[in-house]
């Protein structure tokens, strides 16, 4: 079988080379490189293209694994890669998710794949075009997923987004103009009255002040809240459904 031309992207500078001469000690690997970021990669794959990429998640430099493997798919479709980490983060899930990685790839966890032996047959079923997400990766992607749906600020427009995090911030209307490049600050106030009505804040009864201030607290809790006559509020739970809200028992 014709070795598989492997760059290896991890940048633990103990299990790098440890990894290198297990993989090639298999007598199907060939390690045609080593790097420990994903700038680094991108770099070596356009002076030499491998075959295949083993590659960290978490990594040296500003782009993680799967950014950098974005990156380089940019300039080489579907170029094989082997995702794993240890990593369990939120971010890495979404950057996943984002991705639109389809094929020529798996992800796992590294604790399920310690040897290279466990590695390799990720690695060629990568090449061959086949696709593999750990279980419990593929569980907290869609985790992130849903967490992500019932996010406030999936209703909103990109400005509008940029907007809510500056409220919270507590600027007026003519700040936020100001740093957005806006001379007038009535585009504020449309994209305010645009936010209020996304959250449901836009109660001909509630003033744009209690709006407002409402709406700085959905930023700050990460999920929508919603407020009886009386003023009580309420939060949607993961079932969709809205409960009474207890500000002293959020962390």
């Amino acid at each position: 079988m014709t070795d598989l031309k492997l760059l290896l992207i991890e940048d633990n500078e103990k299990l790098g080379p440890a990894l290198a001469a297990g993989l090639e000690a298999t007598g199907t690997v060939t390690i045609v490189g080593m790097c420990t970021s994903g700038e680094a990669a991108l770099a070596h794959c356009l002076h030499e293209t491998p075959s295949v990429m083993l590659m960290d998640v978490q990594l040296e430099g500003a782009l993680n694994g799967i950014e950098a493997a974005v990156a380089i798919r940019y300039e080489f479709p579907r170029l094989p890669v082997v995702f794993y980490s240890i990593q369990d983060d939120d971010a890495y899930y979404r950057a996943f998710r984002n991705s639109g990685i389809l094929s020529h790839y798996a992800y796992v966890r590294k604790s399920n794949y310690l040897l290279p032996e466990m590695i390799v047959p990720l690695l060629r079923d990568a090449a061959a075009g086949r696709s593999f997400i750990d279980p419990e990766i593929e569980s907290r992607v869609q985790e992130v997923r849903q967490k992500d749906e019932q996010s406030p600020m999936a209703l909103l427009e990109p400005n509008e987004q940029i907007v809510a995090r500056m409220l919270v911030q507590g600027l007026s209307n003519e700040q936020i103009a100001g740093r957005l490049g806006f001379r007038d600050k009535r585009t504020i106030s449309r994209t305010n009255g645009q936010i209020y009505a996304a959250w449901g804040l836009n109660d001909s009864a509630t003033d744009e002040k209690v709006a407002r201030t409402r709406a700085a607290l959905i930023v700050r809790e990460g999920r929508l809240l919603m407020w009886d006559e009386q003023g009580l509020p309420y939060a949607l739970d993961e079932r969709g459904e809205w409960v009474p809200y207890e500000w002293n028992n959020h962390p």
